[in-house]
């Protein structure tokens, strides 16, 4: 057994001894194949470098138009290329061959970026826009729209191309070419909608499309956009008044306050009038009121396209180059809102010192928009310049600003226009300033915040920087209430004109209560009794006066007939000579003052009919007394032999006459 187990290890160990430098040898060839598999890959990795300009250079001649996936996927190969050449063999002319190609494919890809830019990018329709504005209002939340300004297939080719340029070309340039195409696409959609309104808005209002129509039909809650086309045409009116006067009956009564269709077509009729005299071109307000909605409407429309285009950018562009490239896309739209709003306060400026100052009326439809879409406006332009955030409250300061300086010289012109004889009302009607003055003021009413807040930035007491809106009331009130008191002082300067004291009253009565009816039928008395409580018994005592001053001019027709200065007889004895004479006189006098006034006071003015009425009725009722205890005295004395030549009326007659006075027509 142990002679065996001796041979097998002694057979064993030769075994090994053996195999083992096979196993050896066999190692190493193995590790001199894998070397050899490895040396091949690299080579052939290697060799594909040296390949990939060849394989490539086609697709970057022919460009990326409509293969853009495959053509950046050899714009990687390529830049791959560049990076093994510099990196290994910096001399190699392949390095440059590959480097050229890159740049060019780099140069492609810039050049579809701006091709696809300038192809789609289209100018917002002017109906979209304007259902873009009134969607705030007419649609719900869940309808909100939105604006497509490219195409989805586009856009996803135009994300690619900006994410790739800003990885690998490092370059910058797409994001001007960008903005630039942006830019002008934003300006031509803003003028765009304002061509539209001065096509369509006169003849069909405000001109939304069908769907919208459809939606205001179904709430018909909501209020439509204002225009302010009110506001111009009493603009127009004032202007018109400021600049040729009406004499005569011709005057202001057609001004007297009256509701409903009548004050409209008096309106209507005055303005026409006043257009064929003077040869106004017709349409001029309408052109304005076109003008102030399309700059409005034109301020709503930046701010949904600006928001719009900042979705749209925040895609495309870098987000640490968003508000950068975006400030500059709005620069030029901005810069033209900002430059119409300048021309606008610099033609009120004109205005002012011309001393028309119904331009500043223009402002405040404007200046009221533009405060309300003021939070907008800073929302939309959080992140840009500081030049660019402070253009718009520029514009709101300056606009504020001008508006306060009109409000204070109109209020010093109506103290001291100094005209008196000229334009006087020949009838003692109301004065057209009384109605310019009435006419200004109650457009202020449905501005009362925007006036409050004109004035308000003017004042420098410490009250002033705590605004509120009840301070800028108070400011309003106290305004409106100097504008009264210098057009007061000044109508009663005016009044002294005429040479008949009761054609003076009368004329003061006039002008009176057409400011009380003025500011009782507007919410203009309201206003005035923040800071005013008794105005309106003021007036109506201003007023009593008046009258009273008025019946006063009857008195030299009353006197011949009171008893007091009439002779005392016994009844059944025979009259003096003397006697009879006084008693002629009596009544000659009456007769003819009574004929006298009635004849000039026939052609005297009291529009409005209830005073008319009520001021001829007490008159009737004073003369008619009078004159009856007279007739009943006298009437059967035989002081004369010819009665009919001395009692030429009867009491009833008398009162006819008195309640034909201020009415040219009876």
């Amino acid at each position: 057994m142990v002679s065996i187990l001796s041979s097998f290890e002694s057979r064993l160990m030769k075994l090994e001894n053996s195999i083992i430098p096979v196993h050896k040898q066999t190692e190493n060839l193995q590790r001199l194949q894998e070397n050899v598999e490895k040396t091949l890959s690299c080579l052939d990795h290697v060799i594909s470098y040296y390949h990939v300009a060849k394989d490539t250079e086609k697709i970057i001649k022919e460009g990326p138009t409509g293969r853009l996936e495959e053509y950046l996927s050899c714009m990687d190969k390529i830049q791959k290329a560049v990076e093994y050449f510099q990196d290994n063999n910096p001399d190699s002319p392949e390095l440059n061959r590959v480097k050229s190609l890159f740049e060019r494919g780099k140069e492609s890809l810039e050049s579809e970026f701006r091709s696809l830019m300038t192809r789609h990018t289209k100018p917002v329709p002017p109906i979209l826009i304007l259902d873009l504005i009134s969607g705030d209002e007419e649609m719900d939340t869940q309808e909100e729209m939105s604006l497509e300004h490219l195409p989805e297939s586009v856009l996803h080719d135009i994300i690619r191309i900006s994410g790739w340029l800003v990885e690998n070309g490092r370059n910058q340039d797409f994001m001007t070419v960008y903005f630039q195409i942006r830019s002008v696409q934003l300006d031509r959609s803003i003028k765009g909608l304002k061509d539209h309104f001065r096509k369509n808005s006169s003849s069909s209002g405000v001109p939304y499309s069908p769907a919208i129509q459809n939606k205001r039909k179904d709430t018909p809650t909501k209020k439509p956009i204002k225009r302010p086309g009110t506001i111009r045409k009493a603009q127009n009116l004032l202007k018109q008044y400021s600049q040729h006067g009406l004499d005569g009956k011709k005057g202001a009564s057609n001004l007297i306050p009256m509701e409903g269709h009548e004050h409209d077509l008096r309106v209507k009729h005055l303005s026409d009038a006043l257009g064929d005299k003077h040869g106004l071109p017709a349409g001029r307000d309408d052109v304005f009121d076109i003008e102030i909605d399309a700059y409005i409407h034109c301020v709503s429309a930046f701010v949904k396209l600006a928001q719009s285009e900042y979705q749209l950018l925040t895609e495309i562009v870098p987000e640490h180059h968003q508000k950068k490239t975006f400030d500059s896309l709005i620069q030029e739209s901005l810069d033209n809102l900002i430059m119409e709003g300048d021309n606008i306060v610099s033609a009120a400026r004109k205005a002012i010192i011309r001393h028309d100052y119904s331009a500043v009326l223009t402002i405040f439809p404007i200046l009221k928009h533009l405060k309300q879409m003021k939070p907008e406006f800073d929302q939309v332009l959080q992140g840009t310049a500081a030049g660019t955030k402070n253009k718009l409250p520029g514009l709101i300061t300056s606009m504020e600003t001008t508006g306060a300086k009109a409000l204070e010289e109109f209020a010093d012109n109506i103290k001291n226009d100094p005209d008196k004889e000229y334009n006087m009302p020949k009838d003692g009607t109301v004065h057209e300033l009384t109605s310019n003055a009435i006419l200004f003021l109650q457009q202020l009413l449905d501005f009362q915040e925007t006036a409050g807040a004109m004035l308000a930035s003017q004042e420098t007491s410490s009250s002033a920087s705590s605004y509120s809106s009840e301070f800028s009331r108070r400011l309003l009130s106290t305004y409106i209430c100097k504008v009264l008191g210098n057009l007061q002082l000044n109508l009663l300067s005016k009044s002294k004109v005429y040479e008949d004291p009761a054609l003076s009253a009368i004329f003061l009565h006039n002008n009176y209560n057409y400011i009380l009816k003025s500011l009782e039928k507007s919410e203009l008395i309201q206003l005035v009794a923040v800071t005013q409580k008794t105005a309106e018994r003021s007036y109506r005592e201003l007023i009593e006066q008046q009258i009273q001053t008025y019946q006063r001019s009857w008195l030299k027709v009353t006197d011949y007939i009171l008893e007091r200065n009439l002779p005392v007889f016994q009844p059944g004895v025979k009259l003096k000579d003397k006697e009879r004479q006084m008693i002629k006189e009596r009544f000659k006098g009456f007769n003819d003052g009574l004929e006298e006034l009635c004849k000039i006071q026939k052609a005297w003015a009291i529009p409005d009919m209830e005073q008319r009425d009520k001021i001829c009725r007490a008159q009737k009722t004073i003369v008619k007394e009078t004159y009856g205890a007279f007739l009943n005295k006298y009437g059967n004395v035989p002081f004369t032999k010819n009665p009919e030549k001395y009692i030429k009326y009867q009491v009833d007659q008398v009162g006819e006459m008195i309640e034909k006075l201020f009415d040219t027509s009876a």
